[in-house]
């Protein structure tokens, strides 16, 4: 998998399941933007999906 094949398909995730996200919305007005950004990052499916694919771009530059 290239570069750009990576990047877009991070972005097609992004942008069909990350904007909007009710789940961010509720843990940001509830806890906090640091809070819900831990979530998604560690916790939510689709962030952990993307930290998959940003290792990957840093093991190609290597």
């Amino acid at each position: 998998m290239d570069r750009k094949q990576i990047l877009s398909e991070v972005e097609e995730m992004m942008s069909s399941y990350c904007k909007g996200c009710f789940v961010y919305k509720h843990y940001k007005n509830e806890k906090g933007r640091r809070f819900a950004h831990r979530f998604c990052i560690n916790e939510c499916t689709v962030g952990e999906q993307i930290k998959k694919y940003g290792e990957k771009l840093s093991l190609s530059q290597s």
